[in-house]
């Protein structure tokens, strides 16, 4: 077919070990079909004074940094002499901009060309195609009331008021920071089926195997789990866990999904100066154009990706050849997140064969 498609730019010692051996198990079972695709990624809404002097330059240059915070992570948004370098001009950037509610300015950039600026600098991108973090928190507030934040509050009486409340804040605190980071998370519908699998006590004493097989049916690429207690200046205690690896954190819930979020970013951001090598792929199960549509939006969407040109097809099989930053192992990688099955390949111990992926529509 020769079609080439350019793209756009994560004894007691015994028990102990079997029982993290059968975490880890049950975290690679739970590991989802796809990642989750953030089309928001360059716009955001930033205070705006419209009598102050400059405002509107002011606003941009805010709302551009609030951008890359998201797309190339904490360290460049903490360098303003390097965005200042880079983006001289921020309004040059600026597709689409309008008054908000509550003195605010609602901007929308051009992705592509920031993107390209980024890479130019060596800088690191990481694009639109996000894993998706189920978060388990469990809350001690004292006096015997421990709740788990949901993704809703229940139905509850008045008497619960405020429990429904404190909450509410918990979990607005880290949508809002997820949404700063550009990183998709959920909380737990905490419905029949959750509450049969998982209790407050699963979660503070740390039996997480539970956690893991009652969040398989969230298809999260990420499951954070936390402890907190507010009141007491005892720390908290958080269980990332991430392809196949388990790592403790610790803080607010605020400052854990910025951790979250820079680990994610570590592993699936690219620098511009990364080599581009050439790799080849193979994807079955294309039965129907619609198939073969997805599996290309697919492709496109990776960030990893400069572009692809399809070599051969036979059957239901389409054969690629894919330019990527980073090698095969991050395609690979990327590839399993976006919603596609790996396979076996044909020669595993001949590292230049094709990677072999399935599409399960």
């Amino acid at each position: 077919m020769g079609e080439t498609t350019r793209v756009k730019s994560s004894s007691s010692k015994a028990v102990g070990w079997c029982r993290q051996a059968v975490v880890l198990t049950l975290l690679m079972l739970s590991l989802p079909a796809g990642a989750v695709d953030v089309p928001t990624l360059y716009t955001t809404e930033v205070p705006y004074n419209r009598e102050a002097r400059n405002a509107r330059a002011d606003a941009y240059e805010a709302a551009l940094k609030a951008v890359l915070l998201r797309v190339s992570g904490s360290e460049l948004a903490s360098s303003p002499h390097i965005i200042e370098e880079l983006f001289p001009n921020p309004a040059s950037y600026v597709m689409q901009f309008r008054s908000g509610a509550n003195s605010t300015l609602w901007v929308s950039f051009d992705g592509e060309a920031i993107e390209q600026t980024l890479r130019d600098a060596g800088q690191t991108v990481w694009g639109a195609d996000r894993p998706l973090t189920l978060v388990w928190l469990a809350v001690d507030w004292g006096q015997g009331q421990r709740e788990i934040v949901g993704a809703d509050d229940p139905d509850r009486t008045r008497a619960e008021s405020r429990s429904i409340d404190r909450n509410r804040l918990v979990r607005e605190r880290v949508l809002e920071v997820a949404e700063l980071r550009g990183l998709p998370v959920v909380f737990p519908l905490l419905d029949t089926t959750d509450l049969q699998m998982v209790t407050f006590t699963d979660i503070w004493g740390g039996f997480d195997e539970m956690i893991l097989s009652a969040s398989e049916r969230y298809d999260a690429n990420s499951i954070l789990i936390g402890r907190i207690r507010p009141a007491s200046s005892q720390r908290s205690r958080w269980t990332y866990y991430f392809a196949g690896s388990e790592t403790p954190l610790t803080g607010t819930p605020e400052a854990v999904v910025g951790q979250v979020a820079d680990l994610l970013a570590s592993e699936f951001a690219v620098g511009g100066d990364t080599p581009v090598e050439t790799v080849a792929l193979n994807v079955s199960g294309i039965v129907s154009l619609d198939a073969y549509g997805t599996v290309q939006k697919t492709l496109a969407d990776v960030s990893l990706i400069e572009n692809f040109t399809v070599t051969e097809v036979s059957g239901d099989r389409v054969s690629y050849q894919v330019d990527v930053r980073g090698g095969a192992a991050r395609l690979s990688r990327a590839l399993r997140f976006s919603g596609l099955v790996e396979t076996e390949r044909e020669d595993p111990l001949f590292e230049s064969s094709a990677l072999e992926f399935y599409f399960d529509d």
